[in-house]
């Protein structure tokens, strides 16, 4: 297979995504300090360069966060041709598999908002390079964590007020508000 390698800018300045033609890995994974990146040979390597900050798979692309230093114009082609090469060798995204059956736990109330932000909110942040998942469910308050090009991203408050909120406020009336766990 040819493996073709092309970016997207996503709504944080600081990421970009590199989208490949092969599935990476089911699910996703965030790598968001070098140390955690050690059980992954393609997020270890990327760690390599001076100017990546952050690194985030998740099924076709890898999201990598650059320093403040770095600019895009200079490290775009550089780290494109290195995920092309990483791919083709089939550099590891994690040591093994993750199992991606699905499974909700909770009261019903929990489990109606865990299949809400699966099936509607997580295809859209991944989208933009990030990833959504749920922690807790107290007191109408729902706590999630953004990770990938949405942790630190100007927008995510923003998306998580005016998108994730008021779509929960109207499918499941219990939610009051939601909130973001700080990494």
């Amino acid at each position: 297979m040819n493996i073709t390698v092309y970016t997207e800018s996503t709504p944080n300045p600081s990421t970009m995504k590199f989208i490949v033609n092969k599935l990476l890995i089911n699910g996703s994974v965030d790598y968001a300090t070098k140390e955690s990146a050690s059980v992954s040979r393609f997020a270890s390597e990327l760690y390599k360069f001076s100017f990546v900050n952050g690194v985030f798979f998740a099924s076709n692309f890898v999201t990598v966060t650059k320093t403040e230093d770095a600019d895009w114009n200079d490290i775009e082609p550089i780290l494109k041709e290195f995920v092309k090469g990483a791919v083709e060798s089939e550099y590891n995204v994690q040591e093994k598999a993750q199992d991606e059956n699905v499974n909700f736990e909770g009261t019903e109330v929990e489990v109606k908002i865990q299949q809400i932000l699966y099936d509607y909110v997580r295809p859209a942040v991944e989208q933009d390079g990030g990833a959504i998942s749920y922690k807790s469910f107290e007191d109408g308050i729902v706590t999630v964590e953004l990770r990938g090009s949405c942790s630190g991203c100007p927008s995510s408050t923003i998306t998580l007020k005016s998108g994730i909120q008021s779509l929960l406020q109207r499918m499941v009336p219990e939610v009051k508000e939601v909130v973001s766990e700080a990494l």
